[in-house]
């Protein structure tokens, strides 16, 4: 980060004075004595912060601040000033100026806030480079897949994110539904707002009203302060509400408003909040069958599917294995300082010819795994889990049609639940984690299967 600071005083005595002061406050610094010097300098050294008299001959404080406003607007610009034009530097500062010192100064309180501008520019750089990285990482070309049915997330993604159009993203557990939905955020003209994502389910029913929407002081009982919801932490980006589909019916209602008028009030409070909040949602429930089982309403599910995209599993896209675990690979290489290249040719067999129940969360989670036990420059399949390399797809053109495909989906579901259940000696928080399921959702899978667990421990 510069941390330079560059002076500027018509008095050449005071300026240099003030530069060896800083130095040995422990701020490198250096001066000039007017304003088209100081330009030149920043043109050619990296500064951070420039400390400039209000008045000089020629160009004073006032035309160096506008004419860095147009050339760096995240510099800092610290104005000195004598007491009778106290008004003019005050007035700087809203003009963007970052503070003003008056003259006669105290060294101690010139450092100070020389410190205080500096951390700002710190501030500043880190958050833009944090937001280069977003960028980076939710682009396109970082989408991973050239499978059709992934070509077509692709071209939905493009058509939609320009539009302020609410999104429902459907799909299976782990198959990268956030992904597309800060794809779209990070490719919007909302894309220098917040991005806030909320899972509906991972929440208690009593909490999430208050997370939604926030709450007034004295609201309930724990309610010390009065606290903004996920709504006014969003406003002016993207919301999304991941797992919409266990959204509980009491608060459709308030959603639904909140689409249609971007108003709401905060839990005890009487006072109207106005928000412009872009709403994403995705969910791997069936929301049409949720609406006829009145699980679900039916005009909240028309406005949040105003455009759907639905993310096919990875044993849809089978042709995007390899590439995606190839670049989990390269990640985890990278950040284990591993040196593997690759995967020998059973590895790729099994990676191939697995079912990926869990999608490309599971796939992440093998191939993290397998970087972690490679002991050579090439992943093997001794070094993939076993429930990978045991498992072997029959091809799709000599495998037998079921007569009943919804009674031979629900066996295979049962068969993966169970199989879990039993691994994680029916420790249901844990066996959702090892299907890259949340926990409430494998609750409502082994309701609706009759599974029946065992009490005693093992």
């Amino acid at each position: 980060m510069p941390s330079s600071i560059l002076v500027v005083d018509d008095e050449p005595r005071l300026a240099e004075t003030l530069a060896l002061a800083l130095e040995g406050g422990g701020l490198s610094s250096d001066f000039v004595t007017d304003a088209t010097s100081a330009l030149q300098r920043l043109e050619q050294g990296e500064f951070g912060l420039v400390i400039t008299d209000l008045r000089m001959p020629g160009r004073g404080g006032r035309d160096l601040l506008q004419e860095l406003r147009r050339r760096r607007p995240d510099m800092p610009v610290v104005v000195m000033t004598a007491y009778a034009s106290l008004r003019d530097a005050v007035a700087l500062v809203k003009e963007g100026a970052f503070d003003y010192i008056s003259k006669p100064f105290e060294i101690d309180d010139v450092i100070a806030t020389a410190r205080r501008a500096l951390q700002l520019t710190q501030i500043v750089n880190e958050n833009r480079r944090l937001r280069a990285e977003l960028e980076e990482k939710y682009s396109f070309g970082n989408l991973i897949g050239s499978s059709p049915a992934f070509g077509e997330v692709l071209r939905q993604i493009t058509e939609v994110c320009a539009s302020r159009a609410t999104v429902l993203i459907q799909g299976e557990s782990g198959t990268g539904k956030e992904l597309v939905a800060r794809a779209i955020h990070f490719n919007s003209p909302r894309s220098d707002g917040p991005f806030i994502a909320m899972n509906c389910s991972a929440i208690p029913e009593n909490l999430l009203e208050s997370e939604l929407f926030g709450h007034a002081k004295g609201a309930f009982t724990g309610a010390v302060a009065a606290r903004d919801g996920r709504f006014v932490t969003a406003n002016g980006g993207t919301l999304f509400l991941d797992e919409i589909g266990d959204l509980p019916l009491s608060l459709q209602p308030k959603l639904l408003r909140v689409l249609q008028d971007q108003v709401f009030e905060p839990v005890g409070s009487d006072r109207s909040v106005k928000v412009d909040v872009r709403i994403i949602t995705a969910t791997h429930r069936d929301l049409e069958a949720a609406m006829q089982a009145n699980d679900f309403r039916e005009d909240l599910y028309y406005r949040l599917a105003v455009y759907p995209i639905r993310v096919p599993s990875l044993r849809e896209r089978a042709g995007d294995i390899l590439p995606i675990a190839t670049h989990f690979l390269a990640h985890f290489s990278a950040e284990m300082n591993k040196k593997i290249t690759g995967f020998a040719p059973e590895a790729e067999a099994a990676l191939a010819t697995y079912q990926w129940p869990g999608n490309i969360r599971e796939l992440q989670n093998a191939v993290e795994r397998a970087t972690i036990v490679a002991a050579r420059n090439v992943v093997g399949p001794q070094d993939l889990p076993g429930y990978v390399t045991r498992t072997r797809r029959q091809p799709a053109a000599s495998a037998a049609l079921p007569a009943d495909l919804d009674g031979e989906l629900e066996r295979i579901e049962r068969d993966f639940i169970l199989a879990a259940l039993q691994e994680t000696d029916g420790i249901q928080v844990k066996a959702a984690e090892r299907l890259g399921i949340a926990e409430r959702s494998l609750w409502h899978r082994i309701k609706k299967l009759g599974i029946k667990i065992a009490k005693t421990a093992k």
